[in-house]
């Protein structure tokens, strides 16, 4: 661990998606004050691009600190995207989203005045990532149910009811049919099994406040793999209940702890990243980069 922003000649790249700021909290005024009293430059704002060309990369090479990503969980994702090449750059988080699940993984303070406070005094720690192909995470990637729950709870919805957006998602899909893959869990026989979804993990909480994994960590070298195979309504009602247990496998749920997992569908499956979708494939293939990510956490 290292201490926070050192304060004189800091030099800070905003992120902000615009569509996630309030009207009510502003966010500039906000920033600039924290940096005025940091002793930091004066940070260099990017606004968020569908297409990818915000000018974030041209920013970062240009020098820089810290990355701060002020917004919901797909801003964060395309922060962490570009901080690949910049692995001395902290990243700090104001979370503005619906789900905000790497903030809240890692105990990030939901309000703006208390997220900037760890970004200029908390302590920066060095965070797991996973890889798929070309595309790091920080939460979870999936095959099945979770990437077409995803893709179709709506942005507005997420705007308005946050987490709740996810609901009638996930009811629709919950009996998609089974799908058979087979895994291969670092250097371990392959197994098969039916499933629903599976999931790559690096956290334990998911959208809705669902705590998966008990005894997971962001700074172990490792990854769980999470098989759901729920068969019918009455296993999916038992694998809700036991959620709130220590150890919640049983009927419909099966993990493994790896460094590299693959995962290999009978047809092509929808795929997702951090919540974003992947084109869809029959493979899903993960490994996990140790302490790829440096970021601004609470100083307590």
């Amino acid at each position: 661990m290292m201490k926070g922003p050192e304060g004189e000649g800091t030099r800070c790249v905003v992120l902000v998606n615009p569509a996630r700021v309030p009207r009510s909290l502003k966010l500039e005024e906000l920033i600039q004050g924290h940096a005025r009293r940091s002793g930091w430059r004066d940070p260099v704002w990017i606004e968020t691009a569908e297409n990818g060309g915000d000018g974030l990369d041209e920013a970062l090479r240009a020098g820089a600190d810290l990355l701060l990503a002020c917004g919901g969980d797909g801003t964060v994702a395309r922060a962490i995207q570009a901080l690949e090449s910049w692995g001395q750059v902290a990243l700090a988080i104001v979370p503005l989203g619906s789900g905000n699940l790497l903030a809240r993984n890692l105990n990030l303070p939901r309000r703006p005045e208390a997220a900037m406070l760890v970004a200029t005094t908390g302590i920066r720690r060095r965070i797991d990532l996973g890889l798929v192909g070309d595309t790091r995470f920080a939460v979870a990637a999936g095959i099945g149910i979770d990437a077409r729950m995803l893709a179709d709870a709506h942005g507005p919805a997420k705007r308005v009811f946050g987490w709740l957006a996810y609901v009638p998602s996930a009811v629709i899909h919950l009996l998609d049919p089974e799908f058979r893959v087979v895994l291969e869990v670092d250097r371990g026989p392959a197994v098969s099994r039916r499933v629903r979804s599976v999931l790559v993990s690096n956290v334990g909480l998911l959208p809705g406040g669902i705590r998966l994994l008990r005894n997971t960590s962001t700074e172990d070298g490792l990854l769980d793999v999470v098989v759901i195979a729920a068969r019918r309504p009455r296993d999916w009602l038992r694998l809700a209940l036991r959620l709130g247990l220590r150890h919640p496998e049983g009927v419909g749920l099966e993990t493994f702890r790896c460094r590299l997992v693959k995962i290999f569908a009978e047809q092509a499956q929808p795929r997702e990243a951090d919540g974003e979708a992947l084109a869809p494939s029959r493979e899903l293939v993960v490994e996990v980069l140790p302490g790829a990510l440096l970021v601004c956490t609470p100083a307590a």
